[in-house]
């Protein structure tokens, strides 16, 4: 028996795609974890997200964290709270490329299932 392939994130939303007997022919193509995400794709606004994230945790001391509405607040909207998911997702996307992990209580916790409060912190 062939073993499946490793999870792979999402590339707009940086959750985990786990293989599918369906997209045996064309798994390197899959990009997506959801028609939602494949219509929206990831904007140009993402990427300042991602970059304020580094931003923040690199004025803090090493090992320090960050709270997702943190970053949120300091986009400078009046309603952070709707940010607070394009500012997951970002995380998640660093996370899927090596540079963050995300913690609860002190412990690395798997992005694409976490809930609740978290904190972001650079990977070590």
């Amino acid at each position: 028996m062939a073993s499946l392939p490793p999870p792979k994130p999402c590339a707009v939303c940086g959750r985990a795609i786990t293989w599918r007997k369906k997209w045996a022919r064309d798994w390197e193509s899959v990009r997506y974890c959801s028609d939602a995400c494949r219509g929206r794709r990831t904007d140009a606004r993402d990427s300042p997200l991602e970059a304020l994230i580094l931003e923040l945790l690199a004025r803090r001391a090493g090992g320090a964290t960050v709270c997702p509405s943190e970053v949120a607040r300091a986009v400078g909207d009046d309603d952070w709270r709707s940010r607070m998911e394009p500012v997951r997702e970002a995380a998640r996307r660093l996370v899927a490329r090596g540079v963050l992990d995300i913690v609860q209580g002190g412990r690395v916790v798997d992005p694409s299932t976490a809930r609740g409060p978290i904190r972001l912190r650079l990977r070590s």
